[in-house]
């Protein structure tokens, strides 16, 4: 079946791209631009849930004080500068002259406002993660901000990339459905909303009164197509310009052909395995190895999680489930980038030495389990759990798959109803301080630290370095203490990781796309060939 079907999206692609118009470039600026995404987002609030699907949607429409580049530089955007003005306080000089879609002037009251609304909407992975650090806004003029924090925090403009700023002429306490319908929708980005179907397409227009750089396409239709299959064949047709999440399957096909355009790059987003270290028993899915309840949660052993670990062959599924577009991984960072620690060492396949670590803590006859995931968000996300599964089973851990939409696992892992799960987090901050609080910090809503740690795990010792960390201003001294609390963490297998995503796009003839390590699929980062 599955060469019958590679050899149909062969046959696909050489009678489409024959189809395709010689000059698409030509007249690119007066021509919408059709675009397949592979994941759809929750909703159209910009501060709604801390998913990359939410997060390159809002771009579209609202900017951010600061803002990534393609390699996750902070740059620029409604901030033209930013300073310390003393160790805890930030000034930021806002650009003037900007409007809102609706004609309104963008002032450091919009920013406030803003920063008032985000901790109030009600999310499972809140952006407050990104302003918990903000103690106090003061409003200098209408184009100077300062944002006060209770102890030195070096993050703060690297945190305000994250945070989308909406019109304070909407009104206070403005539901997630206001931005739904549309009504809410009033950014300054390049483009503006004109309508939303949930999970299959959005539709705008071009801002022609941007303050940035014009975007060449007057339209964008953003479809959401989450099949993989339907993705690539929609590019084939000719019914979308480009996509994103190109199957592991075609990469090497379509690179080889130049008709197409392939966008290629490494990620900050890691794969990772997420274990519930919370109860002390009676965890959800975990039994004994005939299916009998145990007297405690085996997951709470540091050699159970490590036994896991090692029966993983990383580099096995790098190869053949992800053919070679992954980078096996022992850490949430990438090698290079900052904060990747090179003193943690890899993660060697080592079945026999499992079976030893499950006996060790009691388990000789191995355990049963499920593991679920989605089957919709990650490439080849539901066949990385069947093959996590089947090397599992291998050391004695029977192992079953519960595969699901993202909304249906995120819907269940919401309410801790899971021991062990799929996810990926992208660091798309360029450093690894999210993950640090975000997926494996102590949970503490209050706080806004471990808002996407389901696994409830909690470390005082790794929490204590990596606060001090992000309250260091000497960047060399922050990232020593960020590669420590990462250390800490992966020594104590916090989270199992797998691998680091590559990144893949595809676009038609007369089209390039450039690359980011943010994975984010962008109009504005799409232009004709020159």
């Amino acid at each position: 079946m599955i060469t019958s079907t590679r050899r149909f999206r062969a046959a696909l692609l050489g009678c489409a791209l024959l189809a395709l118009p010689a000059a698409l470039a030509q007249g690119a600026q007066a021509e919408p631009l059709s675009m397949g995404v592979s994941a759809a987002p929750a909703s159209i609030d910009p501060h709604f849930y801390t998913l990359t699907p939410n997060i390159m949607l809002s771009h579209h429409m609202f900017d951010t004080l600061t803002r990534r580049d393609a390699n996750s530089r902070v740059e620029p955007a409604l901030a033209e500068s930013w300073r310390l003005v003393d160790d805890t306080t930030w000034e930021f000089k806002l650009r003037q002259g900007v409007k809102f879609h609706d004609g309104s002037d963008f002032t450091a009251e919009d920013v406030a406002a803003t920063l008032r609304r985000v901790p109030t909407v009600q999310s499972a992975s809140s952006f407050a993660v990104y302003t918990r650090s903000i103690a106090d806004v003061e409003v200098v003029d209408a184009h100077t901000i300062r944002l006060k924090t209770s102890s030195p925090y070096p993050l703060l403009p690297n945190d305000l990339a994250q945070i989308f700023i909406i019109s304070r002429g909407i009104g206070d306490n403005v539901p997630s459905s206001e931005f739904n319908s549309g009504r809410a929708v009033i950014g300054t980005g390049p483009f503006r909303f004109v309508s939303y179907d949930p999970n299959n397409r959005v539709e705008m227009t071009r801002n022609d009164a941007y303050w940035g750089t014009k975007p060449h396409w007057d339209r964008v239709n953003y479809r959401i197509i989450t099949n993989s299959g339907a993705r690539v064949a929609a590019l084939l047709s000719g019914d979308v310009a480009l996509i994103d999440n190109v199957p592991t399957a075609d990469v090497a096909r379509m690179r080889g052909d130049n008709r197409v355009a392939l966008a290629e790059g490494n990620s900050v987003r890691l794969i990772f395995l997420g274990l519930d270290t919370f109860r002390d028993m009676d965890t959800p899915d975990v039994r004994g190895p005939n299916g009998e309840a145990l007297p405690k949660n085996p997951l709470q052993d540091r050699r159970v999680r490590e036994a896991l670990s090692i029966a993983i062959n990383r580099p096995a599924i790098v190869q053949r489930v992800m053919e070679n577009v992954a980078l096996a991984a022992n850490q949430f960072m990438p090698p290079g980038a900052f904060g990747y620690n090179p003193a943690i060492p890899e993660i060697r396949f080592d079945p026999e030495r499992a079976k030893r670590l499950l006996a060790e803590a009691g388990y000789p006859n191995g355990l049963s389990i499920t593991l679920r995931g989605p089957n919709d968000r990650y490439i080849n996300d539901s066949q990385i759990i069947q093959v996590v599964a089947q090397m599992w089973t291998r050391i004695g851990v029977k192992t079953q798959v519960e595969a699901a939409p993202l909304a249906t696992l995120i819907s269940r892992l919401n309410r801790f109803e899971a021991s062990a799960y799929l996810l990926g987090w992208s660091n798309s901050t360029g450093e690894p301080s999210t993950s640090l609080r975000a997926v494996m910090g102590t949970r503490n809503p209050s706080a806004s630290m471990g808002l996407a740690n389901y696994g409830r795990y909690s470390n005082p010792r790794m929490d204590a370095i990596a606060a001090e960390g992000m309250r260091t201003l000497d960047d060399a001294a922050r990232e020593k203490l960020l590669q420590q609390a990462m250390q800490v963490a992966m020594e104590d297998v916090a989270v199992i990781p797998l691998h680091t995503q590559k990144n893949v796009w595809a676009t038609r003839r007369g089209l390039v796309y450039e690359p980011r390590v943010d994975e984010q699929t962008l109009a504005t980062s799409v232009s004709p060939a020159r």
